[in-house]
């Protein structure tokens, strides 16, 4: 096991589970991710191989044997009756047949209706009452031969969810983790591979989660397909339900007025729409107008009652452009029925997650190391819904006046969810806080930047914010409008002689030293417009970084190479010396690399050397030119394509980068 794995095993023992375990026993069956890890962590919640095989195989034959196939129904059905009773796992759901004056249960596999149900049971777990809850429950068969009688009766039933949990304890432990080793800790719990995501990507993936740790937090997402959207809310949590094709009913979301029932938003913390964008989708007005006053004021009115509930609302759905088409020709909501294309209610969000940063889900990116049971972190996060840290950022920031009161809320609201999640024991400092409060003002002004582009009438607001430390200003834009506003790091003036092309002697420059700060998941990003008039009039360049040794970091350079020979006169021949580092296991295949590049660059007039060192630690570009352009993370500036298939692969502009510096250095030639 690597380090975190020891360590989170040490700390959190019995209470986490090794994830690529939910796949060995998951099989053919439709059960949520949590359902399965809650057996796995009745059996399999160690480091011991031996445990966890001998644990694999009961969790295996459980499920074999008690969980209920649609197309196995008939055959569970017989056992049942052969049997008196046997225990089963299905997803069950109760309504109250007022006529009769009892509770009914329904199966969704099993499929079974109008089953009695004790109103102990009720009692005890009202959100049967809901839309279905997984549970573990013994079913008995009771022949009579009274007219009307129905045979099936729960004996008992327990719904599939960790009791309780020790919530000063999980903060006691959280303490042995720093901020980076905690996120891939939450990242490896829900899944995911933290070795395949940068900073910025693990807050997208944790932002996921802030509705079951906030009350009343109304996120949306639009993305692209394959990126995982829905797949938190359906398979994560016991606490979060996923409402499939965006569709429901007021009485089925609030309140029956028929019946008096309590719909969803009373009995789950999360409620998500799913493939909530579609601009031909029939919607029910006067559904939106109830949502709009229960996401602005926790409360809703049905009938003559007025209602209060705590369930934070999701919406998820597909995007049918590119960000850059929505950017100049429409607006980020774009692809919202019309219904909800409404100012009013797009206002009542308090983030919007950018879902075309979200990486599409490639096999490498799930995890095979350990993380919490699924179960257990869903307790965590539903135990600190009681927890307001809405004011933790006033400590340290205070955020500009001509902020709104709402838009004030959305960025304490998100911000305090992530602050929940990343330091439950509340342990940060203003560095780390600053890096959650920018996150959080994005992606409300997000949000506002829409509602001005479809209404005029919304003031335009300084998302800014002041450090009480230092008095330091900070104005915070979103990644897109950097993206969509690119500045060139030169000033340059073309002059054309004799409508010939270009060539560097008939481009008169005016460089100048500073700075260039990429941002993570930025894209439209590559080496000419980062660097490229920087390397004209240059002759020898000697380029230093430690990591040239991997295909990528190879093609990177040949990139490199080809942009130095765009630039230089084609009758000139210019020298490239690279100062490189590498080990036993890559020396070789480098070697081999290098002296190909030697051969094919000689042919374009580029002298190619290079040398290994061991000790460097710098990393930047050389030139007789006058000018050093220091490379903070040298030239693998970006995240890894989807291969050789992936159109990002040939175009650096497409590619997502990671976050770096590149500054520019006058020097003496």
């Amino acid at each position: 096991m690597n380090a975190l794995n020891v360590k989170i095993n040490e700390h959190f023992a019995g209470k986490v589970v090794r994830k690529d375990l939910t796949k060995l026993v998951k099989g053919n069956a439709i059960v949520p991710t949590y359902v399965l890890e809650y057996l796995l962590g009745q059996y399999c919640a160690t480091d011991d191989e031996a445990t966890i095989d001998e644990g694999v195989e009961t969790v295996k034959n459980i499920i074999a044997k008690h969980f209920v196939h649609r197309d196995e129904s008939q055959i569970i059905k017989s056992t049942i009756r052969e049997k008196g009773s046997h225990r089963i796992i299905d997803k069950v759901a109760v309504q109250l047949n007022d006529r009769q004056d009892r509770y009914e249960a329904s199966f969704a596999n099993l499929g079974l209706n109008r089953v009695p149900i004790s109103d102990a049971l009720i009692r005890e777990h009202q959100k049967l009452l809901s839309s279905g809850v997984w549970c573990i429950l013994t079913l008995a068969y009771v022949p009579s031969e009274e007219r009307d009688h129905i045979p099936w009766m729960v004996e008992s039933l327990k719904p599939i969810q960790v009791s309780n949990v020790d919530i000063e304890e999980y903060k006691g432990a959280r303490k042995h983790f720093d901020k980076e080793e905690w996120m891939d800790v939450l990242l490896q719990s829900i899944g995911l591979n933290p070795e395949e995501f940068t900073f910025r990507s693990k807050l997208l993936q944790l932002t996921r989660l802030v509705p079951f740790v906030e009350n009343n937090y109304n996120l949306i997402e639009l993305g692209p397909k394959g990126t995982g959207k829905s797949h938190i809310y359906s398979e994560m949590s016991p606490h979060g339900i996923l409402i499939s094709g965006g569709e429901v009913s007021k009485a089925k979301l609030f309140v029956n007025n028929s019946s008096g029932d309590i719909g969803l938003v009373g009995y789950w913390d999360v409620v998500a729409y799913d493939e909530f964008a579609g601009k031909t989708k029939r919607v029910d007005r006067g559904l939106v107008d109830i949502m709009k006053n229960y996401m602005a004021n926790k409360s809703f009115s049905r009938g003559t009652q007025v209602y209060g509930a705590s369930a934070s609302m999701v919406f998820v759905g597909n995007t049918d452009h590119s960000v850059k088409y929505m950017m100049k020709h429409s607006d980020l909501f774009e692809a919202l029925p019309k219904d909800y294309y409404d100012t009013a209610f797009l206002d009542r969000m308090h983030g919007y997650l950018p879902g075309w940063e979200v990486q599409k889900l490639r096999n490498e990116m799930f995890t095979s190391q350990y993380g919490f049971i699924v179960d257990y972190l869903a307790e965590v996060l539903k135990n600190l819904r009681k927890e307001d840290r809405t004011h933790d950022y006033t400590k340290y920031f205070e955020l500009s006046s001509t902020i709104t009161t709402r838009d004030k809320t959305s960025i304490a609201k998100t911000f305090a969810g992530l602050i929940k999640i990343i330091y439950p024991d509340n342990d940060f400092n203003e560095a780390d806080a600053k890096e959650i409060l920018d996150f959080a003002i994005e992606n409300r002004k997000r949000v506002k930047d829409q509602l001005r582009k479809m209404d005029e009438t919304f003031e335009e607001v300084d998302f800014s914010y002041v450090s009480k430390s230092t008095g330091e200003n900070f104005s915070i834009l979103t990644l897109e409008e950097i993206e969509n506003e690119v500045k060139p790091t030169i000033k340059q003036t073309e002059v054309a002689e004799n409508n010939q092309s270009q060539k560097s002697e008939n481009i008169n420059l005016s460089l100048e030293p500073g700075q260039k700060i990429i941002r993570d998941n930025q894209s439209g990003i590559s080496y000419d417009n980062l660097f490229g008039a920087y390397l004209l009039n240059a002759t020898d360049f000697n380029i230093t970084d430690p990591y040239i040794r991997l295909p990528y970091q190879l093609r990177n350079f040949m990139e490199l190479t080809k942009l130095i020979s765009e630039k230089k006169d084609p009758d000139t021949e210019v020298k490239v010396h690279l100062v490189t580092s590498n080990n036993e296991d890559f020396i070789e295949n480098a070697k081999e690399a290098f002296e190909q590049m030697r051969y094919s660059l000689e042919s374009m007039g580029i002298i190619f050397s290079y040398e290994f060192d061991d000790f460097i630690h710098d990393r930047s570009i050389e030139m007789n030119n006058g000018w050093k352009v220091i490379l903070g993370r040298g030239l693998d500036i970006w995240q890894k394509t989807g291969g050789w298939y992936d159109i990002n692969e040939y175009i650096q502009e497409r590619r997502v980068c990671k976050a770096c510096e590149i500054t520019f250095v006058k020097i003496d030639s």
